[in-house]
């Protein structure tokens, strides 16, 4: 069964950073094209960074351009999100989706997703 789990979330002052871990449980991530997503309560989901299976395409939403890095390891075991400069809005759950997409589209339907963790940013 294809799993995904997320880690590396939790509290952080604002400025701060944190790195996110997806890793892939029953398959090999290098297959696979892998977004970002966060949704906080009473917002929309919002797609913050891809990385496709090649790892020569990659999207920033605007709100996180400049901050956060999407990168995956050189085993595609894992893709990580590098995030700086953290801001009171980045709080939200953050949510790891993969699927075996050629590249990034802001269209595409994730078959899998983890369970997400949690990242709070406050003083």
């Amino acid at each position: 069964q294809l799993q995904l789990v997320e880690s590396g979330g939790g509290l952080v002052q604002p400025g701060g950073s944190l790195r996110l871990s997806c890793a892939a449980s029953g398959f090999s991530l290098g297959y696979y094209t892998v977004a970002w997503f966060r949704q906080d309560p009473g917002k929309e989901r919002e797609r913050v960074s891809c990385i496709n299976r090649t790892g020569g395409g990659k999207f920033y939403a605007d709100s996180v351009k400049g901050r956060f890095t999407i990168s995956r390891d050189n085993t595609e075991i894992a893709v990580y999100l590098q995030m700086n400069g953290l801001k009171l809005e980045d709080t939200a759950v953050y949510y790891c989706a993969a699927g075996p997409a050629l590249w990034c589209s802001q269209s595409y339907v994730y078959p899998y997703w983890g369970q997400g963790t949690q990242v709070t940013v406050s003083s």
